[in-house]
C-alpha cells in the first residue's frame, strides 16, 4: 500500500512537543509529528529491507533457497569459508607465544600532539589500540578517530611508493633531486627554498628543522592545519601579552561555563576533559557534588548535548553574551548583548557562588576577544589554580598558521619560492579559498610532496614520497600538556614508507639516517649519556619520558583595546558556520571506512554531510521533511532530502538540507572534511567540500550567506529512527532535585513483573554471571564504544547504500534522543549493545539452536549452526542483532587480511551476529586466571567498548560478587532495565540520567 506523502507541520510539532504529559523523548520531527509514513515504518517493526533478504526477491523466495540447508543446520553455515593456509612457525621467536598478544607503548597524533596509545599485537601484526593508562592525554581510554587510526594503517589506497610526474622512481632518484635543488639553494643561504608542515609537536623533528634552517638562513618553514587553535592563541596574547596555553581541570569545576567551545567532542586534549567531567556527573556514589554545564553555540555539539542549560545563539552573538557576563561580573567592558537577561542574571549568579570552582572555556571558533574575555573572567572568579592553569605552548611555533599559510601564498605568487617541500600537509583540499593557494604552487618550479595518500597536494607536484604511518615508524611527540611519547613501530612499513624525519633528513648533509637513529640521538642529548640505555628502554616500555611535562606559566590578564568591541556591519542573509565533521575532521580520515559509516552523534547521518539548519530557517526557506511509504524519508531507507545551493562570498556550493532541532535560526551549519577528490576508492565523492567556501578572514563563521532550494533531491543514510523500540522511551532522566528528594524516582519509571512470574523454572548461576551497567549520566555519546568493538569483533563495513536499506552492521549502537521543545530540546545518549536477557526471547524462537545460553548468563551465537531465519532477530525487542545479508568481509585485499583480530571469527554471509561481551576477553582472563590459581579479579575483564570509554560509563564484571563494581551499579536506585515489563530480565541495565538545572533557569 503506498502511504500519500505528507509534508511535516512544524507549528502542528510545536504544539505537540510543548503540550505532551510528563516526559517524552523523541528521535526525529517525523516521530514527534506521527505522520502516516512513520506510523507505518513503525508497524514494519525494522527498517525498509532490513527484514528482506535480497532486494528483490522477499521471505518465500528466501525460504525456498534456505530449505535444503535447514536439514544440515547442526553441520555447517550457509556458506562456505574461502579457503585458507597457515604456515606453522619452524623456529619460534622466544618472545612471541602463538594466541598470546603483546602490547606495545606509542602514540597516536591529533593534529599533532599525541594521544598515548597501547597497541595489541598478534605475532607481529597490531590489531587493536588501546589507551595507556599511563599517558596524561588518555588515562586507559580513546576516542572513536584513535581507535580507526588501525584501519587507516592497513588501507591499500594508502601511497606505495616514489613517484615523479605520476611515474615510478626510486628513493635514490628522490635523494638525487633533492640535493640538485640544494646545490642550487646553498649560495642563496636558501632563499627560494620553503617547507610547509602540519602542526609539529615532535621534538626531533623540530630540532632538523632548526639544524636545517641554520644551514639555510633564507628558508622558512611554514605550519598549517585547517583546524589550527590560532583564535585561542591570539586570544591569549591580547588577554597576557605573550604566547599561552589554558589547561583545564573540569574535575575541579562546578560550574562550567561554554562559549562555544566542543572540549568533550574534539580535540587533542578531549579524552582526558571527558574523563574528569564524567567524574562530576556521578550521582550518589559519595564523591565531590555534581557540576552545572552551561552552553551557548552557534551549531550543535556534543558539549551542548549534555549541558544543563544550553542556549542557542548564531556564533556571531556569543561575543556579546560573553560581554554581558563579564560586566556582570564586574568586569569594565562594553558591547555586551541586552538579550536574554533572565539567562545571564542567572549564570552570573552561579558562577559567583562557584568562584574558584568555576570556569569559563571558550572556543576556537570564537575571535580572539572571546578568548581575552574568558581568560579575564577566570581571573575575576579566582579560578586560575585550581580550574585552569597556563603554561608555555607546546606546538614548535605559537604563531598564526593562517598568516604563515597566507605569506606563503604570497611568496609563490611574488615568485620568490623556488623548491616547496610540503611534509604531510594537504593544503591544495583545505587552505582558505581566498588564497588561492594551488594556482600558487603551480608558480613554483619544483615541488616535493611526502604524505599517506597521493591527495590533492600530491597531484599538484611533481615529486611524491609515501609516508610511513605513526604505527610503521619511530617518532615522538607531545601531548597537549607537554608530556612527550617515544613512537615505536609496530610493524614495518607496509608499503615502504619513509618516515618525515627520514624524509627532512635528505634535505641535510647526512641523508641515510634512518628514523631511529635520529630519533636516539636527538634524546642521547635530552638524556644524557650516563645510564642511557635503560632509560631509553623504559620510556619506550611506558609510552611516557618522564619529566617532559610542560612547567606552568604565571600570567595575569588584563584589560586591554579589546575590551571594546569592533562594531561590524550588517550584511543582509544567513550566518554560515563551518565546523570540522565529528568524524573525518577536517577529511584526512574520509577514506576510513569505520568513520564514514559511524554515525554522527547528532544528526545520525552516515556517508555524506549536509546542510544543517533549524526548523524555523526550514520553514522560511520552503525545505520540508519528506515522508514516503516507508515512513520519514528523513530518517528510513533511503532518506530523501531536498539539495540546497549556498552562495558565500561570490562563490557556490550544492547539498543536501537537514534540519537539526537546537540549531540557531538564521544560521547554517555545513561540515568540512567531505567533497575528497583523492581520498581513495572509500572517500572519493562521498559529501560535498565545504572548503570552497572556507576563507582565511572567517574560518569558522561569517554573515552574507545565501540559500535556496534547487528543486533536487538526494538520499541520505541516516539511523536516527532505525532500530526504534516501538515508540517506547528506553531513556529515563531527572533532575538533581527531584531525585534527592525521591532516590527511586527513576526505577519507579517502570515496572518489572514480580520475579516468581515466570513460564520458566528459575536458572542459579552457580559460578560467574556476567552483567553490565551503563551510567546515561556519564555518557556523552562520542561513539568511542562502537568503534572500539568494530575494531575488536572484525566487524564489517557494508556501504551507504546498505545503511539506508537499515542493514548497519554495529553491534553496539548509541541512539540519540530529544526531549522538550523542538527549537531548543535536551539531548540524552543510550549505548545499546545486545542485553543478554536472562530469558532472552531470541532463544526460544531459533529451529536450530544457533542462540543460546551460557551457564555464566551469556547469551551465545553460534554461528556454525545459524541458516539465517533471522526469527531471533524479529522476536528481540531490543533491535540489537545484526545479519550478513551479503559477503561484506573483504577476503581477497592482503593488508586487510592483517586487521583482524585472530580471537574473533570472522563471519561470511548469512550469519546472525550481535555483542557477545567481548567473550573472547572473558576466556583469555578465565583461563589466565586458572593457569595461575586464583579467582578473576573485578575489572579485570573489560569488553572493548568499556575499555575505550573515556567517560568510564560502562561497567562489566560479575554480578555474583556482591563487591564488584557492577554488582554494585546494579544496586543503586538509578539502575533499571529497558523494556523490563516485557520480564525479558536483562543483563545490561541502565543508571539513570540526572540533569543540574539551575532552580533559578526552571
Amino acid at each position: 500500500m503506498k502511504i500519500p506523502e505528507v509534508p511535516v507541520d512544524f507549528a502542528g510539532v510545536r504544539r505537540r512537543a510543548e503540550g505532551a504529559q510528563g516526559r517524552r523523548y523523541w528521535k526525529s520531527l517525523e516521530e514527534l509529528a506521527v505522520t502516516p509514513g512513520f506510523q507505518e515504518f513503525l508497524h514494519r517493526e525494522f527498517p525498509e529491507n532490513a527484514s528482506e533478504w535480497t532486494d528483490p526477491s522477499g521471505r518465500r523466495e528466501f525460504i525456498k533457497v534456505m530449505g535444503a540447508s535447514m536439514a544440515l543446520a547442526g553441520l555447517t553455515a550457509c556458506t562456505r569459508q574461502p579457503a585458507e593456509t597457515i604456515v606453522p612457525y619452524v623456529k619460534p621467536p622466544e618472545e612471541i607465544v602463538p594466541g598470546r598478544p603483546l602490547f606495545f607503548a606509542t602514540a597516536v597524533l591529533d593534529g599533532g600532539y599525541a594521544k598515548g596509545v597501547l597497541v595489541e599485537s598478534h605475532e607481529g601484526r597490531p590489531t587493536k589500540i588501546e589507551g595507556n593508562p599511563d599517558h596524561p592525554a588518555s588515562l586507559g581510554a580513546t576516542d572513536a578517530i584513535t581507535q580507526a587510526a588501525i584501519l587507516e594503517l592497513y588501507d591499500p589506497d594508502r601511497s606505495q611508493t616514489v613517484k615523479q610526474l605520476g611515474e615510478i622512481r626510486s628513493w635514490g632518484a628522490f635523494v638525487a633531486a633533492v640535493k640538485a635543488a640544494l646545490v642550487a639553494q646553498k649560495p642563496l643561504g636558501g632563499a627560494g627554498l620553503r617547507i610547509l608542515t602540519e602542526t609539529v609537536t615532535s621534538p626531533t623533528l623540530a630540532a632538523q628543522m632548526r639544524a636545517l634552517l641554520a644551514e639555510y638562513p633564507q628558508a622558512r618553514w611554514h605550519q598549517y592545519e585547517p583546524l589550527a587553535p590560532d583564535n585561542a592563541r591570539a586570544g591569549a596574547q591580547l588577554a597576557f601579552g605573550q604566547p599561552a596555553e589554558a589547561r583545564y581541570r573540569l574535575a575541579e569545576a562546578d560550574v562550567i561555563f561554554s562559549l562555544e567551545s566542543d572540549f568533550l567532542g574534539r580535540g587533542p586534549d578531549s579524552v582526558r576533559l571527558t574523563r574528569e567531567f564524567a567524574q562530576r556527573r556521578r550521582v550518589g556514589e559519595g564523591g565531590a557534588a555534581m557540576n552545572r554545564l552551561y552552553v551557548t553555540e552557534g551549531s550543535p555539539s556534543l558539549t551542548g548535548a549534555n549541558a544543563d542549560h544550553r542556549l542557542s545563539l548564531r556564533s556571531s552573538e556569543v561575543e556579546g553574551l560573553a560581554r554581558a557576563v563579564a560586566a556582570g561580573l564586574g568586569l569594565a567592558v562594553s558591547g555586551a548583548t541586552g538579550a536574554h537577561g533572565p539567562f545571564v542574571v542567572a549564570l552570573v549568579k552561579d558562577l559567583q557562588r562557584a568562584g574558584a570552582g568555576a570556569l569559563v572555556v571558550a572556543g576556537e571558533s570564537q575571535p580572539p576577544a572571546v578568548h581575552a574575555l574568558a581568560h579575564a573572567i577566570n581571573a575575576r572568579l579566582g579560578s586560575v589554580g585550581r580550574t585552569v592553569t597556563y603554561q608555555a605552548p607546546v606546538a614548535a611555533s605559537a604563531d598564526s598558521q593562517v598568516e604563515s599559510l597566507t605569506t606563503l601564498a604570497r611568496d609563490m605568487m611574488a615568485g620568490k619560492v623556488d623548491v616547496l617541500l610540503v611534509l604531510g600537509a594537504n593544503p591544495v583540499y583545505h587552505a582558505p579559498v581566498d588564497l588561492g593557494f594551488a594556482q600558487q604552487m603551480d608558480r613554483v618550479a619544483l615541488r616535493f610532496h611526502a604524505g599517506l595518500y597521493e591527495d590533492e597536494t600530491a597531484a599538484r607536484c611533481q615529486w611524491h614520497v609515501a609516508l610511513a604511518h605513526s604505527l610503521e615508524s619511530w617518532s615522538d611527540a607531545r601531548a597537549a600538556g607537554g608530556t612527550t611519547t617515544i613512537l615505536q613501530p609496530l610493524i614495518a612499513p607496509l608499503y615502504g614508507g619513509k618516515s618525515p624525519h627520514e624524509v627532512l633528513s635528505v634535505f641535510s648533509a647526512q641523508p641515510e639516517r634512518s628514523g631511529y637513529e635520529l630519533l636516539r640521538e636527538r634524546w642521547k642529548e635530552e638524556l644524557g649519556e650516563a645510564d642511557f640505555e635503560s632509560r631509553w628502554l623504559r620510556a619506550v616500555h611506558d609510552g611516557v619520558v618522564p619529566g617532559t611535562e610542560q612547567p606552568g606559566l604565571p600570567v595575569s590578564a588584563s584589560l586591554g583595546a579589546w575590551a571594546t568591541p569592533t562594531p561590524a556591519a550588517a550584511i543582509p542573509g544567513l550566518e554560515i558556520v563551518f565546523r570540522p565533521d565529528p568524524n573525518v575532521g577536517d577529511g584526512r580520515l574520509a577514506n576510513n571506512g569505520w568513520l564514514q559509516e559511524l554515525p554522527r552523534p547528532l544528526t545520525k547521518l552516515t556517508w555524506d554531510n549536509a546542510v544543517l539548519m533549524s526548523p524555523r530557517t526550514a520553514e522560511t526557506l520552503g525545505v520540508a521533511v519528506h515522508t514516503t511509504k516507508t515512513g520519514s524519508e528523513n530518517t528510513a531507507s533511503g532518506s530523501p532530502a531536498d539539495v540546497v545551493e549556498v552562495r558565500y562570498q561570490g562563490r557556490s556550493v550544492r547539498g543536501p538540507a537537514w534540519i537539526l532541532p537546537g540549531h540557531p535560526d538564521e544560521a547554517i551549519t555545513v561540515s568540512l572534511g567531505f567533497g575528497r577528490t583523492r581520498a581513495g576508492r572509500v572517500g572519493n565523492g562521498v559529501g560535498f567540500d565545504a572548503f570552497k567556501l572556507r576563507t582565511s578572514d572567517a574560518p569558522w563563521f561569517g554573515a552574507g550567506a545565501q540559500v535556496t532550494k534547487t528543486g533536487e533531491r538526494v538520499s541520505l543514510a541516516c539511523t536516527q529512527d532505525h532500530w526504534s523500540m516501538e515508540g517506547r522511551n528506553p531513556v529515563r532522566s531527572v533532575p538533581l532535585e527531584e531525585f534527592e528528594k525521591h532516590p527511586h524516582a527513576i526505577a519507579e519509571m517502570g515496572e518489572a513483573p514480580p520475579r516468581a512470574l515466570n513460564l520458566y523454572p528459575e536458572f542459579k548461576y552457580e559460578g560467574h554471571a556476567w552483567g553490565m551497567a551503563i551510567d546515561l549520566n556519564s555518557c556523552v555519546g562520542c561513539n568511542a564504544c562502537t568503534v572500539a568493538c568494530q575494531s575488536e569483533n572484525n566487524i564489517p563495513v557494508v556501504g551507504k547504500e546498505q545503511v539506508a536499506r537499515g542493514r548497519e552492521m554495529h553491534w553496539i549502537r548509541v541512539d540519540r534522543y530529544f526531549e522538550g521543545e523542538v527549537d531548543n530540546p535536551s539531548v540524552h545518549h543510550q549505548p545499546v549493545p545486545c542485553m543478554h536477557c536472562e530469558q532472552a526471547p531470541c532463544e526460544t524462537v531459533c529451529p536450530v539452536a544457533a542462540t543460546v545460553h551460557s551457564d555464566e548468563g551469556l547469551n551465545d551465537m553460534v554461528y556454525n549452526r545459524c541458516v539465517g531465519t533471522r526469527y531471533c532477530s524479529n522476536n528481540c525487542p531490543y533491535k540489537v542483532r545484526r545479519f550478513n545479508f551479503f559477503l561484506y568481509q573483504d577476503w581477497t585485499t592482503p593488508s586487510l587480511k592483517l586487521l583482524r583480530n585472530p580471537d574473533v571469527s570472522v563471519r561470511s554471509r548469512g550469519v546472525m551476529e550481535k555483542c557477545t561481551y567481548c567473550v573472547q576477553r572473558i576466556q583469555r582472563v578465565k583461563i589466565e586466571a586458572r593457569n595461575q590459581d586464583r579467582p578473576v579479579r573485578d575489572g579485570e575483564i573489560r569488553p572493548a567498548c568499556a575499555q575505550a570509554c573515556p567517560a568510564q560509563a560502562i561497567v562489566f564484571g560479575d554480578i555474583n560478587d556482591a563487591q564488584s563494581a557492577v554488582a554494585k551499579a546494579k544496586a543503586s536506585t538509578r539502575n533499571y532495565g529497558v523494556l523490563e515489563e516485557l520480564n525479558t530480565r536483562p543483563r545490561t541495565t541502565y543508571l539513570g540520567s540526572v540533569k543540574n538545572p539551575n532552580p533559578e533557569l526552571a
